[in-house]
């Protein structure tokens, strides 16, 4: 079985496992104690402390060690907003954060706070100078991403730091995908990681204070982790996860240019390989193990099911693998195909070998769940009969993703140039897929009309 969902969680690292081992044995006394156990606990607390901060690049005294990746990003903005409450109650996001940044903006805005999205190019990354626009004087917060965890791309967030500083505002780096290939540049002021994206242990978080910004700790006192992240610490997991942050450190300068070599033969082989492909993410400015597309007729949860059935695990932003039925907000706010989606994270050490059987599987497993869907076999180049209707309408009301584009294509050819197809959809991702179906086609989007179940989505013909 080959495991390619590392942007998810990270296999345990041989020297994770190693001092977790070491570390149960010496790590389980309160390291707040005086007497020889608890000293030797406090000797591993503080090791793994000095350690992580310096894979972050910060001072120990500014590292709180919390219970995992989210709680640390909660902790972060909660205890950021507070600090900084007599400036304002403004925050700033981009519109591609982790849902846990985006869980808490949107508990900040029911408290009576203001949220302010910053929108994303179709390359996924935020403008800096888009970014600047946004900030005001009542601002207490900015927070953005260091790379993005569906896509890959990385944000620019030095020349969002400079910004601002220059505002006078402190900047939030969500950096749980990232820190695992180097730290993150620029003047951040607070930064947030997760110990299973890189092959530590779950369970441990990593939030970084900078000295000198005002930031207000939120809920009961505690001695613990500077009043930042109560309770007893999980000595073991710790030290864990920082023996395995500085081990994959040491690993990713050669991995990271053979990884991005395999990435980059998938980027390219894929659309040769399976038609009606969009990759998406930045093709340069990207992480270098992770890669996303989209495949247009296909339901994504077939799919991955298809290829774990050939050996692949993968991940997908597809509406059709959520519970909810509603696309990835990434995807949306990028403007992407967001249906039969795709996303690739290669381990360290993925053999060549691996992907280029993945190549070889995935024209057949894609082809495969066309076929079960009745998806068009090829795009078709028809000229329409005379007397072709000017207009055709699609009731694809009730029917999910890919339905609603596969009805679209297969009658397409039916109406002459400058005609009309009105697509009858509930379905949310219908919002992405329709206008992504049409620029890849080369047909007009020519918007929405109000209908009187979901929305009318209306493709004139202007290509044959």
């Amino acid at each position: 079985m080959s495991y390619f969902d590392v942007a998810s969680s990270a296999p345990l690292h041989p020297v994770a496992r190693q001092a977790l081992h070491a570390s149960l044995d010496e790590g389980w006394a309160d390291p707040a104690r005086l007497y020889r156990e608890g000293r030797r606990a406090r000797l591993l607390l503080d090791a793994a402390r000095e350690a992580a901060a310096e894979a972050i690049g910060c001072r120990p005294d500014e590292l709180t060690f919390t219970t995992s990746g989210t709680r640390a990003v909660h902790t972060g903005i909660a205890g950021a907003l507070a600090g900084r409450h007599r400036v304002g109650r403004h925050l700033i996001v981009s519109a591609v954060e982790h849902s846990s940044v985006l869980h808490s903006a949107e508990s900040h805005r029911r408290a009576g706070g203001t949220v302010s999205e910053v929108p994303v190019l179709r390359t996924g990354a935020v403008s800096p100078d888009a970014y600047a626009e946004a900030l005001r004087p009542d601002t207490a917060l900015a927070c953005l991403q260091s790379a993005n965890h569906e896509v890959g791309t990385r944000q620019p967030v030095a020349e969002v730091a400079e910004a601002c500083r220059a505002a006078g505002v402190p900047l939030l780096v969500d950096a749980a995908q990232s820190l695992a290939w180097g730290p993150v540049e620029g003047g951040w002021s607070l930064l947030t990681g997760s110990a299973h994206k890189w092959g530590g242990p779950a369970g441990v978080g990593l939030l970084a204070v900078r000295k000198g910004v005002r930031y207000a700790p939120q809920g009961p006192a505690d001695e613990r982790e500077s009043g930042r992240a109560p309770g007893f610490e999980n000595i073991p997991a710790v030290v864990a996860a920082a023996a395995s942050l500085r081990a994959v450190r040491a690993e990713v300068e050669a991995e990271s240019v053979r990884l991005r070599e395999l990435t980059d033969r998938i980027r390219a082989r894929v659309p040769e390989l399976v038609p009606d492909v969009e990759v998406v993410g930045d093709p340069v400015s990207r992480l270098p193990h992770l890669l996303t597309f989209s495949c247009l007729y296909v339901d994504g949860e077939t799919l991955l099911h298809e290829l774990d059935r050939e050996g692949f695990s993968v991940s997908s932003g597809s509406s059709c693998t959520s519970s909810t039925l509603t696309p990835s907000h990434v995807l949306t706010a990028m403007g992407v195909l967001s249906e039969g989606n795709v996303r690739v994270s290669l381990p360290l050490g993925t053999p060549a070998e691996e992907v280029e059987r993945f190549l070889a599987v995935l024209p057949r497993a894609v082809a495969a769940v066309r076929e079960k869907l009745g998806a068009p076999v090829a795009a078709a180049v028809t000229v329409s009969p005379s007397g072709a209707p000017d207009a055709l309408v699609v009731d694809a009301l009730g029917k999910r993703c890919p339905i609603p584009v596969i009805e679209l294509a297969k009658v397409i050819t039916e109406v002459p140039l400058g005609g009309t197809v009105r697509v009858l959809s509930d379905d949310e991702a219908a919002r992405l897929d329709i206008p992504a179906w049409c620029e890849m086609r080369g047909q007009e989007y020519a918007g929405t009309e109000p209908a009187a179940q979901g929305t009318a989505y209306l493709v004139r013909r202007v290509t044959l």
